[in-house]
């Protein structure tokens, strides 16, 4: 079947030259893969480094083209899409980085000695790759998150073979990043398979069914998960799926900061929550602001600045399909319409973004529910001392934002964060969750419905769902890896227990 392409912004539908990957197709793909992955594996840290960086090179050497095509499929804007691409050459970059230092590896040696068990025998350990990867490319990022995003660059890194499934919302996209990659992969000498996209909704379900992948990562919704996971069930052997999914992300703003700036936190507030056209995994989904005069202001200037706004191009029809069903039904359940603009929506995907009200009191579950796009809920609550059982009834995600100043109680900032802590994967303090930092102490995950995985997608870390651990006893030294061996010294280990920085470290 041929893949088509739809600009959001007109709703026009393009064929391409491009056809849906069929059984027999991913099948051969998932063999490269495997066959690639001691060309990977050999290449060591250093020649892994060198590859990355000279993918995040020729990312950027096609940026026009890679920006230009990503417009006319997401509609997302060129400068969005600009910064995105230099985020996703960060990415390769970063991880880079990662394998240089080489602590990633948890190296570890244990001597043979004797121990109040007895003679106890010489014990190495370190992580090892997992095998090849099939990546889900996510809609709302067509660079960072998708072929050229953080999943390959860190699979890649751990040196797992990736094959993504491209996104339809962006196949053209897809497949101009695949290119650029594999371009790198061959100027390195490397083989095919190191790196490869497949196509269709089947391609993907078929994919993870292939006896060589190991491992699958998603950023996307619950029922996508659902499905993979489905997929995978049919194996005989299971394997993991990292799945980064949906999430509200509650934010509280605290009496004393409403007062003493409302106007600052009414504008990161309209920025954070239609940014990109709300579709972001750290919108904001819920604002918990107080009533009072400071809040009042708040509220009266966001609803301003939502009545003001513009009409915002969603990715998809099945976006925009959900997020007007979705707002109908939050407003079904109670929430009252506070600001929504007149727009003319046009031929394509285009929206109004919608600022809803409930009291606290009027909080449910349905209006605790996230709606991807331009849409937030405020929640006006008279007594801080409500806050911890209410954002307890929230649904757990990625993030928890606490807005405070001077005259805001100190206990009730720690007791409303100890809430937050337990249902949620980063905490933030007087500022927004859009905008995740990509580096070495980034955590982007959290508790189910966020993530169903306790490892972050974002950050150097995140290159821990590519690997497995495995040890040596006894083993001669000639045939332990570079960085088990005794005279190593370029990397970060424990050894008999002690922690040994590296010296002398490799370039």
């Amino acid at each position: 079947m041929i893949v088509t392409t739809t600009d959001p912004r007109d709703g026009r539908q393009h064929p391409t030259d491009l056809v849906e990957t069929d059984e027999s197709g991913v099948a051969a793909i998932a063999g490269q893969a495997s066959r690639a992955a001691q060309w990977l594996f050999d290449r060591g840290r250093t020649g892994r480094a060198e590859l990355l960086e000279a993918v995040a090179a020729a990312l950027e050497s096609r940026r026009a083209d890679l920006v230009a095509t990503a417009e006319a499929e997401t509609g997302l804007g060129r400068a969005r899409l600009d910064s995105e691409l230099t985020r996703a050459a960060v990415q390769f970059r970063m991880f880079a980085a990662v394998l240089r230092d080489g602590g990633y590896l948890e190296a570890a040696i244990d001597h043979a000695a004797d121990t109040p068990l007895g003679p106890g025998p010489d014990v190495r350990r370190m992580l090892v790759p997992l095998g090849p990867v099939a990546v889900f490319g996510a809609s709302n990022f067509p660079f960072a998150f998708s072929v050229a995003g953080g999943d390959t660059a860190s699979a890649l890194a751990a040196g797992c073979p990736t094959v993504v499934k491209a996104h339809p919302s962006h196949p053209l996209t897809s497949r101009a990043s695949a290119d650029a990659i594999a371009s790198a992969v061959r100027d390195q000498g490397g083989p095919e398979g190191v790196i490869a996209a497949v196509y269709g909704e089947q391609a993907g379900r078929s994919l993870v069914r292939q006896s060589p992948i190991r491992a699958a990562a998603l950023t996307g919704s619950v029922g996508a998960a659902r499905a993979i996971q489905a997929a995978i069930d049919e194996r005989a052997d299971p394997i993991p799926l990292y799945a980064e999914l949906g999430s509200v992300n509650p934010i509280v703003v605290l009496p004393d900061a409403a007062a003493s700036r409302s106007d600052q936190i009414a504008e990161g507030l309209f920025a954070s929550f239609t940014a990109s056209g709300g579709q972001l995994c750290t919108k904001p989904g819920l604002a918990f602001l107080p009533t009072g005069p400071g809040g009042d202001r708040l509220v009266d200037t966001l609803r301003a600045q939502v009545a003001d706004a513009g009409g915002m191009v969603l990715l998809n029809e099945r976006i925009r399909d959900a997020y007007e069903s979705g707002a109908a039904a939050l407003e079904k359940a109670g929430a009252r319409l506070a600001a929504r603009p007149r727009i003319d929506a046009g031929a394509g995907f285009t929206v109004a973004p919608t600022l809803l009200e409930v009291d606290l009191p009027g909080l449910t579950a349905e209006i605790a529910d996230e709606c991807f796009g331009p849409l937030m809920v405020v929640v006006r609550y008279r007594d801080v001392a409500d806050l911890d059982a209410a954002l307890a009834a929230v649904p757990p995600s990625l993030t928890g934002s606490v807005h405070s100043g001077p005259g805001d109680d100190i206990e009730a900032v720690r007791g409303l964060v100890d809430v937050l802590t337990a249902r949620s994967g980063r905490i933030v303090f007087d500022g927004y969750p859009t905008g995740v930092r990509v580096s070495w102490a980034q955590h982007h995950g959290g508790p189910w419905p966020s993530t169903n995985a306790v490892h972050t997608s974002v950050g150097a870390t995140s290159i821990r769902r590519f690997l497995r651990p495995l040890a040596w006893q006894n083993a001669p030294d000639w045939i332990l890896p570079d960085e088990l061996r005794d005279e190593y010294t370029a990397i970060p280990r424990r050894i008999d227990g002690r922690w040994v920085p590296g010296i002398d470290r490799q370039p």
